[in-house]
Protein backbone atom coordinates (compact mmCIF):
# COMPACT_ATOMS: atom_id res chain seq x y z
CA UNK A 1 0.00 0.00 0.00
CA UNK A 2 1.46 3.41 -1.05
CA UNK A 3 1.41 6.50 1.15
CA UNK A 4 -1.58 8.04 -0.67
CA UNK A 5 -3.67 4.89 -0.34
CA UNK A 6 -2.74 4.59 3.32
CA UNK A 7 -3.75 8.20 3.92
CA UNK A 8 -7.12 7.68 2.20
CA UNK A 9 -7.95 4.47 4.12
CA UNK A 10 -10.92 4.91 6.47
CA UNK A 11 -9.80 5.20 10.04
CA UNK A 12 -11.41 3.19 12.80
CA UNK A 13 -12.67 5.41 15.58
CA UNK A 14 -10.58 5.38 18.76
CA UNK A 15 -12.21 3.78 21.74
CA UNK A 16 -12.89 6.40 24.38
CA UNK A 17 -10.64 6.16 27.41
CA UNK A 18 -12.40 4.34 30.21
CA UNK A 19 -11.39 5.25 33.70
CA UNK A 20 -10.55 2.16 35.73
CA UNK A 21 -13.18 1.26 38.26
CA UNK A 22 -11.69 1.50 41.74
CA UNK A 23 -13.14 -1.60 43.35
CA UNK A 24 -12.72 -1.19 47.13
CA UNK A 25 -12.91 -4.96 47.72
CA UNK A 26 -10.05 -5.81 45.38
CA UNK A 27 -7.97 -2.80 46.38
CA UNK A 28 -8.28 -3.90 50.00
CA UNK A 29 -7.30 -7.48 49.14
CA UNK A 30 -4.28 -6.18 47.22
CA UNK A 31 -3.22 -4.01 50.17
CA UNK A 32 -3.43 -7.00 52.50
CA UNK A 33 -1.29 -9.14 50.19
CA UNK A 34 1.30 -6.37 49.88
CA UNK A 35 1.51 -6.11 53.68
CA UNK A 36 2.04 -9.87 53.93
CA UNK A 37 4.77 -9.72 51.29
CA UNK A 38 6.53 -6.48 52.21
CA UNK A 39 6.31 -6.52 56.00
CA UNK A 40 6.12 -10.26 56.71
CA UNK A 41 2.74 -9.50 58.24
CA UNK A 42 0.14 -12.15 58.95
CA UNK A 43 -3.16 -11.89 57.11
CA UNK A 44 -5.17 -12.64 60.25
CA UNK A 45 -3.64 -9.55 61.87
CA UNK A 46 -3.63 -7.25 58.83
CA UNK A 47 -7.08 -7.96 57.42
CA UNK A 48 -9.37 -7.08 60.39
CA UNK A 49 -8.23 -3.44 60.72
CA UNK A 50 -8.44 -2.98 56.94
CA UNK A 51 -12.00 -4.34 56.96
CA UNK A 52 -12.92 -2.19 59.96
CA UNK A 53 -11.59 0.95 58.25
CA UNK A 54 -13.50 0.13 55.05
CA UNK A 55 -16.75 -0.32 56.98
CA UNK A 56 -16.23 2.97 58.83
CA UNK A 57 -15.74 4.81 55.54
CA UNK A 58 -19.11 3.49 54.35
CA UNK A 59 -20.34 1.53 51.37
CA UNK A 60 -18.60 -1.66 52.44
CA UNK A 61 -21.03 -4.32 53.63
CA UNK A 62 -20.80 -7.87 54.95
CA UNK A 63 -20.77 -9.37 51.45
CA UNK A 64 -17.84 -7.15 50.50
CA UNK A 65 -15.98 -8.22 53.64
CA UNK A 66 -16.63 -11.88 52.88
CA UNK A 67 -15.34 -11.53 49.31
CA UNK A 68 -12.23 -9.63 50.41
CA UNK A 69 -11.48 -12.29 53.01
CA UNK A 70 -11.91 -15.09 50.46
CA UNK A 71 -9.67 -13.32 47.95
CA UNK A 72 -6.86 -12.82 50.47
CA UNK A 73 -6.90 -16.23 52.12
CA UNK A 74 -7.70 -18.14 48.94
CA UNK A 75 -4.84 -16.47 47.10
CA UNK A 76 -2.38 -17.16 49.92
CA UNK A 77 -3.43 -20.80 50.27
CA UNK A 78 -3.14 -21.54 46.55
CA UNK A 79 -0.12 -19.33 45.91
CA UNK A 80 2.17 -22.20 44.89
CA UNK A 81 -0.30 -23.59 42.38
CA UNK A 82 -1.07 -20.17 40.92
CA UNK A 83 2.64 -19.35 40.63
CA UNK A 84 3.18 -22.51 38.58
CA UNK A 85 0.25 -21.62 36.30
CA UNK A 86 1.29 -17.98 35.85
CA UNK A 87 4.86 -19.10 35.13
CA UNK A 88 3.52 -21.21 32.25
CA UNK A 89 1.78 -18.13 30.81
CA UNK A 90 4.75 -15.73 30.68
CA UNK A 91 8.02 -15.65 28.77
CA UNK A 92 10.30 -14.78 31.67
CA UNK A 93 11.24 -16.38 35.00
CA UNK A 94 8.67 -15.71 37.69
CA UNK A 95 11.31 -14.12 39.91
CA UNK A 96 11.68 -11.31 37.34
CA UNK A 97 8.05 -10.25 37.73
CA UNK A 98 7.67 -7.37 40.19
CA UNK A 99 6.00 -8.59 43.41
CA UNK A 100 3.07 -6.12 43.19
CA UNK A 101 2.35 -7.32 39.65
CA UNK A 102 2.53 -10.92 40.83
CA UNK A 103 0.06 -10.15 43.60
CA UNK A 104 -2.46 -8.78 41.08
CA UNK A 105 -1.91 -11.82 38.85
CA UNK A 106 -2.41 -14.18 41.79
CA UNK A 107 -5.61 -12.40 42.82
CA UNK A 108 -6.83 -12.67 39.25
CA UNK A 109 -5.85 -16.33 38.98
CA UNK A 110 -7.75 -17.11 42.17
CA UNK A 111 -10.87 -15.40 40.87
CA UNK A 112 -10.61 -17.31 37.59
CA UNK A 113 -9.70 -20.73 38.97
CA UNK A 114 -10.79 -20.79 42.60
CA UNK A 115 -14.12 -18.92 42.70
CA UNK A 116 -17.40 -18.78 40.80
CA UNK A 117 -16.77 -15.25 39.55
CA UNK A 118 -17.50 -15.21 35.78
CA UNK A 119 -14.41 -15.18 33.57
CA UNK A 120 -15.03 -11.81 31.95
CA UNK A 121 -15.71 -10.19 35.34
CA UNK A 122 -12.59 -11.70 36.91
CA UNK A 123 -10.34 -10.50 34.08
CA UNK A 124 -11.96 -7.07 33.83
CA UNK A 125 -11.84 -6.45 37.59
CA UNK A 126 -8.20 -7.57 37.77
CA UNK A 127 -7.16 -5.32 34.87
CA UNK A 128 -8.96 -2.37 36.49
CA UNK A 129 -7.16 -3.13 39.73
CA UNK A 130 -3.85 -3.21 37.88
CA UNK A 131 -4.57 0.17 36.27
CA UNK A 132 -5.38 1.66 39.68
CA UNK A 133 -2.43 0.25 41.65
CA UNK A 134 0.19 -0.40 38.93
CA UNK A 135 -0.55 1.87 35.99
CA UNK A 136 -1.77 1.35 32.42
CA UNK A 137 1.46 -0.16 31.10
CA UNK A 138 1.62 -3.06 33.49
CA UNK A 139 -2.14 -3.48 33.31
CA UNK A 140 -1.70 -4.59 29.69
CA UNK A 141 0.69 -7.31 30.85
CA UNK A 142 -1.82 -8.42 33.50
CA UNK A 143 -4.58 -8.52 30.88
CA UNK A 144 -2.52 -10.68 28.51
CA UNK A 145 -1.47 -13.15 31.19
CA UNK A 146 -4.92 -13.57 32.73
CA UNK A 147 -6.49 -14.14 29.32
CA UNK A 148 -4.11 -17.06 28.91
CA UNK A 149 -4.94 -18.33 32.40
CA UNK A 150 -8.65 -18.11 31.57
CA UNK A 151 -8.33 -20.51 28.65
CA UNK A 152 -8.46 -23.58 30.95
CA UNK A 153 -9.93 -24.59 34.30
CA UNK A 154 -7.92 -25.43 37.41
CA UNK A 155 -7.85 -29.20 36.88
CA UNK A 156 -6.59 -28.82 33.33
CA UNK A 157 -3.90 -26.39 34.38
CA UNK A 158 -2.74 -28.58 37.27
CA UNK A 159 -2.49 -31.60 34.99
CA UNK A 160 -0.28 -29.52 32.72
CA UNK A 161 2.08 -27.86 35.22
CA UNK A 162 2.45 -30.54 37.94
CA UNK A 163 4.95 -33.35 37.36
CA UNK A 164 3.44 -36.86 37.31
CA UNK A 165 3.02 -38.45 40.74
CA UNK A 166 4.95 -41.52 39.58
CA UNK A 167 7.93 -39.39 38.53
CA UNK A 168 8.18 -37.20 41.66
CA UNK A 169 5.51 -37.74 44.30
CA UNK A 170 6.53 -34.88 46.60
CA UNK A 171 6.85 -32.33 43.79
CA UNK A 172 3.51 -33.43 42.34
CA UNK A 173 1.78 -32.96 45.70
CA UNK A 174 3.57 -29.64 46.26
CA UNK A 175 2.16 -28.16 43.05
CA UNK A 176 -1.29 -29.75 43.24
CA UNK A 177 -1.88 -28.83 46.88
CA UNK A 178 0.17 -25.63 47.04
CA UNK A 179 2.72 -26.48 49.73
CA UNK A 180 6.50 -26.11 49.55
CA UNK A 181 8.11 -29.45 48.78
CA UNK A 182 10.04 -29.59 52.05
CA UNK A 183 6.80 -29.17 54.03
CA UNK A 184 5.13 -31.94 52.02
CA UNK A 185 8.04 -34.23 52.92
CA UNK A 186 7.98 -33.26 56.60
CA UNK A 187 4.22 -33.72 56.95
CA UNK A 188 4.35 -37.06 55.15
CA UNK A 189 7.14 -38.28 57.43
CA UNK A 190 5.13 -37.29 60.51
CA UNK A 191 1.86 -38.72 59.22
CA UNK A 192 3.20 -41.93 57.70
CA UNK A 193 1.05 -44.07 55.44
CA UNK A 194 0.39 -43.80 51.73
CA UNK A 195 -0.83 -41.25 49.24
CA UNK A 196 -4.44 -40.95 50.41
CA UNK A 197 -3.58 -39.73 53.92
CA UNK A 198 -1.12 -37.05 52.86
CA UNK A 199 -3.47 -35.79 50.15
CA UNK A 200 -6.29 -35.55 52.68
CA UNK A 201 -4.02 -33.60 55.04
CA UNK A 202 -2.81 -31.19 52.37
CA UNK A 203 -6.37 -30.62 51.19
CA UNK A 204 -7.45 -29.90 54.77
CA UNK A 205 -4.68 -27.31 55.03
CA UNK A 206 -6.30 -25.47 52.11
CA UNK A 207 -9.78 -25.39 53.60
CA UNK A 208 -11.14 -22.47 55.58
CA UNK A 209 -11.04 -23.52 59.26
CA UNK A 210 -13.98 -23.22 61.58
CA UNK A 211 -13.94 -20.64 64.32
CA UNK A 212 -14.23 -22.46 67.64
CA UNK A 213 -15.21 -20.96 70.98
CA UNK A 214 -14.35 -22.23 74.44
CA UNK A 215 -16.69 -21.85 77.40
CA UNK A 216 -14.41 -21.29 80.37
CA UNK A 217 -15.42 -23.75 83.13
CA UNK A 218 -17.26 -22.24 86.06
CA UNK A 219 -17.83 -19.03 84.13
CA UNK A 220 -19.92 -20.13 81.15
CA UNK A 221 -21.08 -23.29 79.43
CA UNK A 222 -21.24 -24.61 75.90
CA UNK A 223 -25.04 -24.62 76.17
CA UNK A 224 -25.02 -20.92 77.03
CA UNK A 225 -22.93 -20.18 73.94
CA UNK A 226 -25.13 -22.35 71.73
CA UNK A 227 -28.27 -20.62 73.00
CA UNK A 228 -26.76 -17.18 72.41
CA UNK A 229 -25.68 -18.00 68.86
CA UNK A 230 -28.66 -20.07 67.78
CA UNK A 231 -28.72 -23.43 66.06
CA UNK A 232 -28.27 -21.88 62.62
CA UNK A 233 -24.97 -20.29 63.62
CA UNK A 234 -23.27 -22.79 65.90
CA UNK A 235 -22.75 -26.47 66.62
CA UNK A 236 -21.34 -28.30 69.67
CA UNK A 237 -17.65 -29.16 69.61
CA UNK A 238 -16.62 -32.58 68.38
CA UNK A 239 -14.41 -33.56 71.32
CA UNK A 240 -14.11 -30.89 74.01
CA UNK A 241 -17.11 -30.46 76.35
CA UNK A 242 -16.37 -26.74 76.40
CA UNK A 243 -16.18 -26.22 72.61
CA UNK A 244 -18.70 -24.59 70.28
CA UNK A 245 -18.08 -24.46 66.52
CA UNK A 246 -19.31 -21.48 64.57
CA UNK A 247 -20.93 -22.04 61.21
CA UNK A 248 -21.13 -19.30 58.60
CA UNK A 249 -22.82 -16.29 60.05
CA UNK A 250 -21.70 -16.85 63.63
CA UNK A 251 -20.00 -13.81 65.16
CA UNK A 252 -17.90 -14.36 68.32
CA UNK A 253 -17.92 -10.72 69.38
CA UNK A 254 -21.71 -10.68 69.46
CA UNK A 255 -21.81 -13.29 72.23
CA UNK A 256 -22.09 -11.71 75.67
CA UNK A 257 -19.94 -14.38 77.34
CA UNK A 258 -17.12 -13.70 74.87
CA UNK A 259 -17.36 -9.94 75.35
CA UNK A 260 -17.17 -10.46 79.12
CA UNK A 261 -14.18 -12.83 78.93
CA UNK A 262 -16.17 -15.79 80.26
CA UNK A 263 -15.59 -17.49 76.91
CA UNK A 264 -13.05 -17.03 74.15
CA UNK A 265 -11.90 -18.11 70.71
CA UNK A 266 -9.76 -21.26 70.93
CA UNK A 267 -9.11 -24.14 68.54
CA UNK A 268 -10.47 -27.42 69.84
CA UNK A 269 -7.03 -29.04 69.60
CA UNK A 270 -5.66 -26.39 71.93
CA UNK A 271 -8.51 -27.09 74.34
CA UNK A 272 -7.76 -30.83 74.28
CA UNK A 273 -4.10 -30.23 75.15
CA UNK A 274 -5.00 -28.14 78.20
CA UNK A 275 -7.69 -30.59 79.32
CA UNK A 276 -5.33 -33.56 79.00
CA UNK A 277 -2.73 -31.91 81.22
CA UNK A 278 -5.38 -30.89 83.75
CA UNK A 279 -6.82 -34.42 83.91
CA UNK A 280 -3.56 -36.37 83.96
CA UNK A 281 -3.45 -38.71 87.01
CA UNK A 282 -1.54 -37.24 89.91
CA UNK A 283 -0.62 -38.48 93.37
CA UNK A 284 -0.16 -36.03 96.18
CA UNK A 285 -0.90 -32.30 96.16
CA UNK A 286 -2.50 -30.59 93.20
CA UNK A 287 -2.33 -26.96 94.22
CA UNK A 288 0.17 -25.14 91.98
CA UNK A 289 0.04 -25.05 88.18
CA UNK A 290 2.36 -23.33 85.72
CA UNK A 291 1.89 -22.28 82.12
CA UNK A 292 5.48 -21.58 81.13
CA UNK A 293 4.81 -20.21 77.61
CA UNK A 294 1.44 -18.62 78.18
CA UNK A 295 1.05 -16.10 75.33
CA UNK A 296 -1.37 -15.16 73.95
CA UNK A 297 -3.44 -16.70 76.75
CA UNK A 298 -5.96 -19.21 75.42
CA UNK A 299 -4.63 -22.28 77.20
CA UNK A 300 -3.78 -20.22 80.29
CA UNK A 301 -7.36 -18.98 80.57
CA UNK A 302 -8.74 -22.51 80.30
CA UNK A 303 -6.19 -23.87 82.79
CA UNK A 304 -6.90 -21.04 85.22
CA UNK A 305 -10.62 -21.80 85.11
CA UNK A 306 -10.02 -25.51 85.66
CA UNK A 307 -7.54 -24.81 88.47
CA UNK A 308 -10.03 -22.50 90.19
CA UNK A 309 -12.60 -25.30 90.35
CA UNK A 310 -10.10 -27.41 92.31
CA UNK A 311 -8.83 -24.66 94.56
CA UNK A 312 -5.49 -24.57 92.73
CA UNK A 313 -3.58 -21.51 91.54
CA UNK A 314 -2.01 -20.81 88.15
CA UNK A 315 1.18 -18.94 87.38
CA UNK A 316 1.16 -17.82 83.74
CA UNK A 317 4.57 -16.81 82.44
CA UNK A 318 5.32 -15.23 79.06
CA UNK A 319 8.69 -13.87 77.93
CA UNK A 320 7.43 -11.02 75.74
CA UNK A 321 5.82 -8.21 77.80
CA UNK A 322 3.24 -7.36 75.13
CA UNK A 323 2.16 -10.99 74.97
CA UNK A 324 2.09 -11.15 78.77
CA UNK A 325 -0.42 -8.29 78.65
CA UNK A 326 -2.58 -10.37 76.31
CA UNK A 327 -2.43 -13.23 78.82
CA UNK A 328 -3.45 -10.91 81.65
CA UNK A 329 -6.40 -9.71 79.58
CA UNK A 330 -7.48 -13.29 78.85
CA UNK A 331 -7.37 -14.19 82.56
CA UNK A 332 -9.19 -11.09 83.79
CA UNK A 333 -12.18 -12.09 85.90
CA UNK A 334 -11.00 -15.62 86.65
CA UNK A 335 -12.45 -16.47 90.07
CA UNK A 336 -9.47 -18.43 91.35
CA UNK A 337 -5.98 -17.22 92.31
CA UNK A 338 -3.62 -16.59 89.43
CA UNK A 339 -0.61 -14.47 88.55
CA UNK A 340 0.77 -13.32 85.21
CA UNK A 341 4.44 -12.47 84.85
CA UNK A 342 6.84 -11.58 82.04
CA UNK A 343 9.72 -14.04 82.42
CA UNK A 344 12.03 -16.20 80.34
CA UNK A 345 11.17 -19.87 80.79
CA UNK A 346 14.76 -20.88 80.03
CA UNK A 347 15.97 -18.76 83.01
CA UNK A 348 12.97 -18.96 85.28
CA UNK A 349 12.51 -16.86 88.43
CA UNK A 350 10.65 -19.66 90.25
CA UNK A 351 12.28 -22.27 92.45
CA UNK A 352 12.72 -25.83 91.13
CA UNK A 353 10.27 -28.56 92.05
CA UNK A 354 7.41 -26.38 93.28
CA UNK A 355 4.66 -27.05 90.73
CA UNK A 356 2.30 -29.99 90.42
CA UNK A 357 1.36 -29.47 86.76
CA UNK A 358 3.34 -27.60 84.12
CA UNK A 359 2.48 -26.81 80.51
CA UNK A 360 5.03 -25.59 77.95
CA UNK A 361 3.47 -24.86 74.56
CA UNK A 362 6.82 -24.01 73.02
CA UNK A 363 7.59 -21.59 70.16
CA UNK A 364 7.71 -23.57 66.92
CA UNK A 365 7.41 -23.39 63.15
CA UNK A 366 3.61 -23.29 63.28
CA UNK A 367 3.26 -25.92 60.57
CA UNK A 368 0.23 -27.28 62.41
CA UNK A 369 -1.79 -24.10 61.80
CA UNK A 370 -1.31 -23.61 58.05
CA UNK A 371 -5.10 -23.48 57.66
CA UNK A 372 -5.18 -20.32 59.76
CA UNK A 373 -1.88 -18.78 58.65
CA UNK A 374 -1.45 -19.92 55.05
CA UNK A 375 1.33 -17.41 54.38
CA UNK A 376 3.53 -19.22 56.93
CA UNK A 377 4.08 -22.07 54.48
CA UNK A 378 5.83 -19.68 52.06
CA UNK A 379 7.72 -17.85 54.80
CA UNK A 380 9.18 -20.75 56.73
CA UNK A 381 12.44 -22.44 55.73
CA UNK A 382 13.88 -25.81 56.84
CA UNK A 383 16.69 -24.02 58.64
CA UNK A 384 14.14 -22.27 60.88
CA UNK A 385 13.72 -25.53 62.76
CA UNK A 386 17.39 -25.46 63.72
CA UNK A 387 16.78 -22.10 65.38
CA UNK A 388 13.84 -23.40 67.41
CA UNK A 389 15.52 -26.63 68.50
CA UNK A 390 17.75 -25.35 71.36
CA UNK A 391 14.92 -23.23 72.76
CA UNK A 392 12.43 -26.10 72.69
CA UNK A 393 14.82 -28.44 74.51
CA UNK A 394 15.75 -25.81 77.07
CA UNK A 395 12.12 -25.00 77.83
CA UNK A 396 11.25 -28.67 78.30
CA UNK A 397 14.25 -29.25 80.61
CA UNK A 398 13.29 -26.25 82.75
CA UNK A 399 9.67 -27.40 82.86
CA UNK A 400 10.76 -30.81 84.16
CA UNK A 401 12.93 -29.04 86.71
CA UNK A 402 10.02 -26.85 87.79
CA UNK A 403 7.66 -29.74 88.54
CA UNK A 404 7.88 -31.76 91.75
CA UNK A 405 8.65 -35.46 91.79
CA UNK A 406 5.41 -37.17 90.78
CA UNK A 407 4.18 -34.05 89.01
CA UNK A 408 3.27 -33.91 85.32
CA UNK A 409 4.63 -31.81 82.47
CA UNK A 410 2.83 -31.28 79.16
CA UNK A 411 5.10 -30.51 76.19
CA UNK A 412 3.00 -29.08 73.33
CA UNK A 413 3.65 -27.65 69.90
CA UNK A 414 1.45 -26.43 67.07
CA UNK A 415 3.62 -28.39 64.67
CA UNK A 416 3.64 -32.05 63.63
CA UNK A 417 7.25 -31.89 62.40
CA UNK A 418 9.14 -34.75 64.04
CA UNK A 419 12.11 -32.48 64.74
CA UNK A 420 9.84 -30.35 66.95
CA UNK A 421 7.87 -33.12 68.61
CA UNK A 422 9.04 -36.59 69.57
CA UNK A 423 12.69 -35.96 68.69
CA UNK A 424 12.79 -33.08 71.20
CA UNK A 425 11.25 -35.19 73.96
CA UNK A 426 13.51 -38.17 73.26
CA UNK A 427 16.61 -35.98 73.29
CA UNK A 428 15.72 -34.41 76.62
CA UNK A 429 14.84 -37.72 78.27
CA UNK A 430 18.03 -39.36 76.99
CA UNK A 431 20.26 -36.45 77.98
CA UNK A 432 21.34 -35.50 74.47
CA UNK A 433 22.71 -31.96 74.60
CA UNK A 434 22.21 -31.67 78.35
CA UNK A 435 21.97 -33.63 81.57
CA UNK A 436 19.59 -36.62 81.56
CA UNK A 437 16.17 -36.06 83.10
CA UNK A 438 14.46 -38.59 85.37
CA UNK A 439 10.99 -38.73 83.87
CA UNK A 440 8.62 -41.24 82.30
CA UNK A 441 6.00 -41.05 79.60
CA UNK A 442 2.33 -40.75 80.55
CA UNK A 443 -0.08 -42.12 77.95
CA UNK A 444 -2.01 -39.06 76.76
CA UNK A 445 -4.57 -40.96 74.68
CA UNK A 446 -6.99 -41.92 77.49
CA UNK A 447 -7.03 -38.25 78.48
CA UNK A 448 -8.74 -37.36 75.19
CA UNK A 449 -11.83 -39.58 75.50
CA UNK A 450 -13.82 -40.15 72.35
CA UNK A 451 -11.13 -38.75 70.05
CA UNK A 452 -10.30 -41.34 67.36
CA UNK A 453 -7.09 -42.09 65.45
CA UNK A 454 -4.65 -41.08 68.19
CA UNK A 455 -1.96 -43.48 67.07
CA UNK A 456 0.16 -45.87 69.09
CA UNK A 457 0.97 -43.38 71.86
CA UNK A 458 2.03 -42.55 74.45
CA UNK A 459 2.14 -39.09 72.87
CA UNK A 460 -0.66 -37.65 70.74
CA UNK A 461 -0.62 -35.95 67.37
CA UNK A 462 -3.84 -34.29 66.24
CA UNK A 463 -4.54 -33.64 62.55
CA UNK A 464 -6.81 -31.27 60.60
CA UNK A 465 -8.10 -33.97 58.27
CA UNK A 466 -8.71 -36.55 61.03
CA UNK A 467 -9.86 -34.40 63.94
CA UNK A 468 -10.86 -31.05 62.46
CA UNK A 469 -8.29 -29.31 64.69
CA UNK A 470 -4.93 -27.68 64.22
CA UNK A 471 -2.11 -30.23 64.13
CA UNK A 472 -1.32 -29.98 67.84
CA UNK A 473 1.19 -32.32 69.46
CA UNK A 474 1.22 -33.31 73.14
CA UNK A 475 3.65 -35.36 75.19
CA UNK A 476 2.90 -35.91 78.89
CA UNK A 477 5.82 -36.69 81.21
CA UNK A 478 5.92 -37.50 84.91
CA UNK A 479 9.02 -36.58 86.88
CA UNK A 480 10.37 -39.63 88.72
CA UNK A 481 13.32 -38.22 90.69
Amino acid sequence: MNDQARANRPRRPHKPYRRPQKDPVRVLAFEALRAVDERDAYANLVLPPLLRKAREQGGFDARDAALATELVYGTLRRQGTYDAIVAACIDRPLREVDPPVLDVLSLGAHQLLGTRIPTHAAVSASVDLARVVLGDGRAKFVNAVLRRVAQDDLDTWVARVAPPYEADAEDHLAVVHSHPRWIVTALWDALGGGRAGIEDLLEADNERPEVTLVARPGRSTADELLDALGEESALPGRWSPYAVRLTEGGEPGAVEAVAQGRAGVQDEGSQLVALALANAPLEGPDARWLDGCAGPGGKAALLAALAAQRGASLLASEKQPHRARLVARALTGNPGPYQVIAADGTRPPWRPGVFDRVLVDVPCSGLGALRRRPEARWRRRPEDLEGFAPLQRSLLREALSAVRVGGVVGYATCSPHLAETRVVVDDVLRGRGGPPVAAEWVDARPLMPGVPALGEGPDVQLWPHLHGTDAMYLALLRRTA
